[in-house]
């Protein structure tokens, strides 16, 4: 129970990454409060996790309305340790994802922005008050690899993870003297409905998808480009983000670690 004792808040925790991410932290102890833009998924979510969780209904990439929950649920708590800024992903059918960049969209590169970097900045901008309070404590960011290698079928997701990236290093060093350690997690290849969508695209332009169902696809992508072979899933991350918010991790700061099964090894 490495997290007793402790408050956390997860944005876009009502389902896949970030509900895992919860479930992690659950886990080990903290008290946790779910924070998504379906309100109603967040308070089903927190119901299954138990009687210390919460869910709260916020648009993460709205400064004033993260900064509203976030401060419901310090009070709900007694204070904040932990904040996950895990809200965002891609939408293949906003012509923002499955595209090359001169056929992106202007609404598709700023809803791509909006979605995967401001949701960062304000989260972390309403964390950070509460996390003084309590003398210290842990952001982290959820990027992506595509943030780290390039991905020509995806290049407004990946800039604006890439951006969530260095943001990530420079607030590691903003408020490394007040004790608050700032640490990115790049997840690989996980069975999201982003990729369910990106994989129905595929069927219908790729050779050889044609009579495969998206899941199928999807694990064939996992075996042509993980080194080990192996999807990541919820847990992966929500694992690795319960151990850098612990004290376990307490000289860790200003990173991104990949959960990729070895992608991101083909640029080193």
């Amino acid at each position: 129970m490495r997290l007793r004792g402790k408050v956390a808040i997860v944005t876009g925790g009502a389902r896949g990454i970030g509900a895992g991410i919860a479930r992690s932290l659950a886990a080990e102890g903290a008290k946790v409060a779910l924070i998504d833009i379906d309100g109603a998924e967040a308070k089903a979510a927190a119901q299954a996790l138990g009687s210390d969780t919460i869910g709260l209904a916020a648009d993460a990439s709205r400064e004033d309305e993260i900064a509203e929950a976030t401060a419901q649920a310090a009070e709900r708590f007694g204070g904040l340790d932990v904040f996950v800024n895990n809200a965002g992903g891609g939408r293949p059918d906003r012509g923002s994802i499955g595209n090359p960049f001169t056929q992106i969209t202007e609404q598709g590169w700023d809803e791509q922005l909006a979605t995967n970097l401001r949701t960062t900045f304000a989260g972390s901008k309403a964390a950070i008050d509460h996390l003084k309070r309590r003398g210290g404590g842990s952001i982290v960011n959820i990027a992506s690899i595509a943030g780290l290698m390039p991905m020509v079928a995806m290049p407004a997701y990946g800039a604006a993870k890439a951006g969530v990236v260095s943001l990530t290093r420079s607030l590691a060093l903003e408020l490394a003297r007040e004790n608050i350690r700032v640490n990115a997690i790049c997840p690989g290849l996980l069975w999201t409905r982003a990729w369910e969508m990106l994989a129905g695209m595929m069927k219908a332009g790729v050779p050889g998808y044609a009579e495969l169902e998206p899941r199928a696809i999807f694990l064939d992508q996992v075996k042509r480009r993980v080194p080990l072979g192996d999807e990541q899933t919820p847990q992966d991350v929500g694992d690795l983000a319960a151990f850098l918010a612990s004290d376990a991790a307490r000289s860790i700061t200003g990173q991104a670690i990949s959960v990729d099964g070895g992608m991101t090894l083909g640029i080193a």
